[in-house]
C-alpha cells in the first residue's frame, strides 16, 4: 500500500459485520473501509453497536499491521455519538474522518398505508438522525483542527425506488443525500468536504438477512434476479465500496465535496 492515509485518523461506524453465508467473505462495506483504510495508514475506531462484530474488524486490521481500536456504542444516540468522538480524541489526539456507514432496513416491511410509526422512526433515526449526531459530535473537533472529511454511505435506492414495501428506506436515503449536501455547503470553506457514496446492488452479508424474504427464502433466485438486473451482469462486493472511499476521504479528492457517487454497475445510468 502507498500510504495515502498515513497520519490520519478515521472513525468507522459499521465497521463489524453480519454473518453471512459461508460461500461468501464475511465482510461487509464498513468493515471494508475500515480495514483498507488501516492498510493506508490511518488508525481507526472501528464503531458498532455489536462489539464482537468490531473485534473481528480489528483483529484483521492488526493482524495486517494496522492500528485499530473499539468502541461499542449506538450511533443513534446523541450521547453515545459524543462519547464516540471523546474517546477517539483520548486514544488518538485528533478525528481527520468520519465515515458514516450505520443503515437498516424497514424490519417488517410495508408501504405508507402498512408500515406502523415505531418502524418509520426505527429506520429514520438509524439512517439519517445518526449522522446529524455523529456531525454534530466530531464537526467540532474538525473545526478546530483546520479541516478533516466526511463521508456519509447511501444507496442508490436514494435515487432509484424498486419497490413499495421498502419506501422508508427510499425516503431516509435520499435524505442522507440532502443531508450530504447541505453541510458540505455549510463547511466548504471551513477545511471540512463532506460526500456521499451510493451503493448499488452489493453482495455482503446484509442483503442475506433482509432480502430473502421477497424471494421465498430461496438465496439463488435472489443472487441471479440481482445479477441479471444489473447492467455489469454481477453484483458488487465491499471492496468496491471501500476503494471509492478510500479515493474521496484521501487528498486526491481534496477540491471534491457535496457529491453523490454511485458505485452500481450501471444501474444509475438506466434512469427511472
Amino acid at each position: 500500500m502507498s500510504g495515502r492515509l498515513k497520519g490520519k485518523v478515521a472513525i468507522v461506524t459499521g465497521a463489524g459485520c453480519l454473518p453471512g453465508p459461508a460461500d461468501r467473505e464475511p465482510i461487509g462495506n464498513g468493515k471494508a473501509s475500515a480495514i483498507l483504510y488501516a492498510a493506508e495508514g490511518a488508525r481507526i475506531v472501528a464503531v458498532d453497536i455489536n462489539r464482537e462484530a468490531a473485534e473481528e474488524t480489528k483483529g484483521r486490521i492488526e493482524a495486517e499491521g494496522g492500528m485499530c481500536s473499539v468502541f461499542e456504542g449506538d450511533v443513534s444516540r446523541a450521547q453515545d455519538c459524543q462519547a464516540i468522538a471523546e474517546y477517539c480524541l483520548k486514544v488518538y489526539g485528533r478525528i481527520d474522518i468520519l465515515h458514516n456507514n450505520v443503515g437498516i432496513q424497514p424490519p417488517k416491511p410495508g408501504g405508507i398505508l402498512e408500515l406502523n410509526e415505531e418502524i418509520w422512526d426505527l429506520v429514520m433515526n438509524v439512517n439519517v438522525k445518526s449522522i446529524f449526531h455523529t456531525c454534530r459530535a466530531i464537526i467540532p473537533q474538525m473545526l478546530k483542527q483546520g479541516g478533516g472529511c466526511i463521508l456519509n454511505i447511501s444507496s442508490i435506492g436514494a435515487q432509484r425506488h424498486g419497490h413499495s414495501k421498502t419506501f422508508v428506506y427510499t425516503v431516509s436515503k435520499s435524505a442522507v443525500n440532502t443531508l450530504t449536501r447541505c453541510i458540505a455547503v455549510e463547511f466548504a470553506d471551513k477545511g471540512i468536504r463532506v460526500n456521499c457514496i451510493m451503493p448499488g446492488m452489493m453482495d455482503t452479508p446484509t442483503i442475506y438477512h433482509s432480502l430473502p424474504q421477497f424471494y421465498d427464502g430461496d438465496i439463488e433466485k435472489m443472487r441471479k434476479d440481482r445479477n441479471m438486473s444489473i447492467p455489469m451482469k454481477r453484483m458488487g462486493v465491499p471492496w468496491d465500496i471501500a476503494r471509492a472511499a478510500l479515493f474521496l476521504v484521501s487528498d486526491e479528492a481534496s477540491y471534491i465535496t457535496g457529491q453523490i457517487l454511485s458505485v452500481d454497475g450501471g444501474i444509475w445510468a438506466m434512469g427511472g
